[in-house]
């Protein structure tokens, strides 16, 4: 050993069982190695799946908020020119995600996953990342039906947000087209005129994209222009929709039962509505 020491005569010796044990240490260890790799991956994992869901859900919601842009720099122009004003943009909205679509040929309406429960009411307005989807045209505890702008029984007040002309925009239920009638062949409206939300009748909220002019015929026998639009929401394409509460809207939530009754069934919350 004095020797070994001093010398290193056996160093060659323990180098080389070393190398014939190492495939045994090799081997002790991989367990553990490979548990705590699979440990770290799945946890890296599942952290960069919440990270994307959540981002993807910020994402949304701004790109909806983002939506006023356009519409606020117009109408602040013209109300300027009139008096100092301001205009609100608080809205409250809630993410929701589609469950079925009617396969109905003339019809459009789909089904998303929140309901009553969630302070869904009948008429609430449902848009997308790019613009105005439908509205809620029933409600149950969980799931709720909308009706698509595009459907040939929905309308929708609306007006033009380079010059502020009001108009209909109602579905034609084939294609992603909407019609708007009733415009006079001298009106001042272009192809490529953006249709926002006016406001009128309360129903929707004003300022959210529609859609986009996308053809005009003039018929000199006939008082009124032929105009077409393309909706701006991806009508076809979304996945996950709004809710959006306007600030005059809110929503009552009835007592509790008493515990004593037990014919008493708890209510769907009440949405009330201030007169425009």
């Amino acid at each position: 050993m004095t020797a070994d020491h001093r010398l290193q005569v056996l160093e060659s010796f323990r180098v080389g069982v070393a190398v014939l044990l190492y495939p045994l240490q090799f081997l002790t260890h991989l367990p553990t190695a490979s548990s705590d790799w699979i440990r770290e991956t799945f946890s890296a994992r599942q952290k960069l799946q919440e990270e994307n869901a959540h981002l993807r859900t910020q994402q949304l919601l701004l790109k909806a908020r983002l939506q006023k842009l356009d519409s606020l720099m117009a109408e602040n122009m013209r109300l300027r020119k009139l008096f100092d004003s301001s205009f609100n943009v608080g809205e409250r909205m809630l993410i929701a995600e589609l469950l079925a679509i009617d396969l109905e040929p003339f019809s459009r309406q789909v089904v998303i996953n929140k309901g009553s429960r969630h302070g869904v009411f009948s008429g609430q307005p449902i848009l997308d990342a790019d613009g105005i989807v439908g509205q809620v045209v029933h409600v149950t505890p969980l799931t709720s039906t909308a009706i698509i702008i595009t459907d040939p029984s929905h309308a929708i007040p609306v007006a033009v947000n380079r010059n502020g002309l009001r108009a209909i925009a109602v579905g034609v239920g084939t294609g992603n087209f909407l019609d708007v009638p009733h415009i006079p062949n001298n009106a001042d409206i272009r192809v490529g005129d953006l249709l926002v939300t006016s406001g009128l009748a309360g129903r929707f909220p004003a300022g959210y994209p529609v859609g986009k002019v996308i053809a005009i015929q003039h018929d000199p026998s006939a008082p009124f222009a032929k105009i077409t639009a393309e909706p701006t929401a991806q009508l076809d394409r979304s996945r996950e929709v709004l809710l959006v509460w306007q600030p005059q809207q809110k929503t009552e939530t009835p007592p509790p039962c008493p515990v004593a009754d037990p014919a008493c069934a708890p209510a769907a919350p009440v949405t009330t509505f201030k007169t425009p």
